[in-house]
Order: structure tokens, then sequence, then C-alpha cells
């Protein structure tokens, strides 16, 4: 049953776009194998599915464009003859990578955090080991033009961070992208140094110019993608990868982006999911920095300049590397005396904003919204609707 389970994400993978929230709602209230047959029309929904379907689409927010589960068979049938998981399968083993899915122990748990987001599976090229939780992973992003200022900047940042024992994500892309995973290879001191998330198949590395760098950190980190091999990378699979790249990572870090840029897109994402975002700052006269300097201004990021003040962030600074981490016996031991204040201040029956939080706990904005994205990756905090308030556990 396992392995059909496995089989059957596989052919959601290619019948079904990222983030297709009707598909990803179906799998969630049927499974993978009866929603295979829905979606190939197989077998009949019956109306209980389509409410639960329903249920969970308005949960989601997404039920404002759900035309009714017949408009979505006819609009994953053109691509039914083509499902061959097997082939898919097969075709990743060839190139030494294989398919992961939900329950398996490489699945990265903190991609739970997407919802009903979460990928429906992954194809894996890379080290067979589990990417670090969330708090050991850094996300670098920016430009695909960077300018010389913003390279060295990313390279700085990812060997120093990847010498500390994090792991460095990004987009496997020209400029900051392939900065960040040069120098977590040459930092390399943690056992997975960096990940690129691909917005197509992982068989073929994406840009060409990139295949050397790409071929290094599958060799020894991962290239992942939620595409089936063979798949091309379009401008919304683009968008819709840097959503994992977000989720994987407890900082999102932009260190150059123009004031259109798919950085921002990838910082957007991490904001929604409770993560901390943080820029770094450049030249005023520098298009290339113009949005980095929008995310400064408008209170959605934190301003970085220094390795430390990124690990700082992540909740990490002045722990031991993972390997020698201690257990602690309570959720609140190894909190910072910031972080226990914001804990304290954080209602526990209806949510408060940021910046009523820096009144109560006599805390900047931007240490609130870093100490935030902290405290929701330890548990002890939620946000719903832009508000916070104290988890019951916490």
């Amino acid at each position: 049953m396992r392995e059909r389970e496995r089989l059957a994400r596989a052919a959601l993978a290619r019948l079904m776009e990222p983030q297709d929230s009707v598909g990803l709602a179906l799998v969630q209230a049927v499974g993978p194998l009866d929603a295979l047959g829905i979606a190939t029309g197989e077998l009949s929904a019956g109306p209980a599915v389509e409410r639960e379907v329903t249920a969970l689409l308005s949960q989601d927010g997404s039920l404002a464009s759900w035309p009714g589960l017949v408009a979505s068979q006819r609009r994953w049938a053109p691509r039914v003859r083509d499902l061959a998981p097997e082939r898919d399968v097969e075709t990743m083993r060839r190139f030494g990578g294989r398919l992961i899915v939900p329950g398996d122990d490489l699945w990265p748990e903190q991609l739970a955090d997407l919802g009903l987001k979460e990928p429906l599976c992954l194809w894996w090229r890379g080290q067979e080991q589990a990417i670090p939780p969330a708090r050991e992973t850094i996300a670098l992003v920016g430009s695909r033009d960077s300018t010389g200022y913003g390279s060295a900047v990313t390279g700085d940042l990812a060997y120093g961070l990847s010498q500390r024992g994090y792991t460095i994500v990004s987009g496997g892309a020209y400029g900051i992208d392939a900065h960040a995973h040069r120098g977590a290879l040459n930092g390399a001191a943690a056992s997975m140094p960096t990940i690129a998330v691909m917005a197509g198949g992982v068989d073929r590395f994406y840009p060409a110019g990139n295949e050397d760098l790409l071929r290094s950190v599958a060799t020894q980190g991962a290239v992942i993608a939620e595409v089936p091999p063979g798949s091309a990378p379009t401008r919304y699979r683009f968008l819709q990868r840097n959503r994992l790249i977000a989720a994987l990572a407890s900082v999102t870090v932009v260190v150059e982006a123009r004031w259109r840029s798919g950085a921002l897109n990838t910082a957007h994402h991490a904001e929604s999911l409770g993560r901390v975002v943080a820029a770094v700052p450049g030249s005023v006269h520098s298009a290339n920095s113009a949005g980095c300097h929008r995310l400064l201004r408008d209170g959605g990021a934190v301003c970085v300049t220094d390795v430390g003040e990124i690990a700082e962030l992540s909740g990490r600074s002045g722990e031991a590397l993972p390997q020698d981490k201690e257990v602690h016996d309570g959720p609140h031991d190894g909190l910072s005396l910031e972080d226990l204040i914001l804990l304290d201040a954080l209602p526990i029956r209806s949510g408060s904003s940021v910046e009523k939080l820096a009144v109560v706990a006599g805390l900047s904005p931007d240490a609130v919204r870093a100490g935030l994205g902290r405290l929701g990756l330890l548990g002890l905090a939620a946000s719903e609707g832009g508000s916070w308030k104290r988890k019951k556990n916490g």
C-alpha cells in the first residue's frame, strides 16, 4: 500500500501544477490513491467528497476560485495520457536520485507549515540524509543580475553561516543564488551545506551555466523539486517553488532585489508563514537594492549586515553546533530575555498586532517580528490573520 501511494503521488505531481489547491484538497480529503482515481475519472467523487473539498478550500481561503470537481477534472484531463509514474521514478534512479513523500525519513517536517500548500512529493538528487530543521537552515535569495557588492556580501554570509553549521537554501539561479550555494560549499561545516530548490525537473540542471555548480550541490547537499523529471521551469513554477525555499528556512535573507523581484515573492511567503525576513541594505543609487530598501521601509524585514545578526534571528545564537546541542527540560529553556518578555506579552485568547506587542513588551517592532518568528518555530506563538497570540501549550 505504501508503494502504491508513493506512485500515486508521483502521478499526481505530473497531473497537477504545484500549489493546485483543488488537487491538494482532494488528496487531503480522500488520500492519494482515491484522489488519483477521481482526478483521472476512474472513480466517482460523490457529494460527500465535494463537500469535504469545499470545506478544505474554505479553510485555506481558496474557495473563491473553486469551480467544482467536474471543472477541475476537465482541466487535468489533457495530462492523463502522459501519466507514467513508474517511468518517472526509474528516471530518477538512473540519475542517482529518488522520490520522497510525506512520512519518509528524508521528508522535511517544516514543510507541514504550508498547510494545504504542502507539496505532494519531492524529487531529490543528493545526499541521502534529512534536511535539517528550519532553525538550522537559512535562505539566501536575491537578484539574478547581482552586482559585485551583492555577490561579495552573499558569498561572505553563506560561507560564515555554513562555517557555523547552518544549511543554506536557495534557488540555483544565476546571481545571488549561485553565490549563496558556492559560499556554503566553501564553508561546508554542516553535513548538508546547501540545498537548491528547482522550478523544473531535477533530471536536467537549470540554468545550463550553473550545471557544474548544481552537480557540486547534489554531491555535497541536495537538489530538489516538486515537479517530476522532464518538467520545464516556467515563470509560474519559479514563483511556486519560492514557498518551499521560505518554508525550509527559519530566516529568509534578501541580499539584493529590484523593486519587482522573485526574491520579494520568497520574502512574502516567509512572512505569511511567520518566518523571519531580513534584508541587506545597499546603495541608495543601486536599483538592485531597491527591493531590499522597500522591505525595510515597509517594516517587513529586519536589517542585517553580518553573519552574527542572521544567526541571532534564527534563534541559534550562542548555541553549540547541531551535533553538540543540549536537551532542555522545558519549552522555555534557552529563550533569550527578549523572547521571554515577548512571550509574556502575548495574549492567550485574542490576537495582538506587532505594534501593540512592541508597546506592551517595550521592544522595537523589528525585535518583535524577529522574536515572533522564533517563538512561532518553537510552537509557542501562533499567527492568525496577521495577529499573534500565545499557543495554549506555551
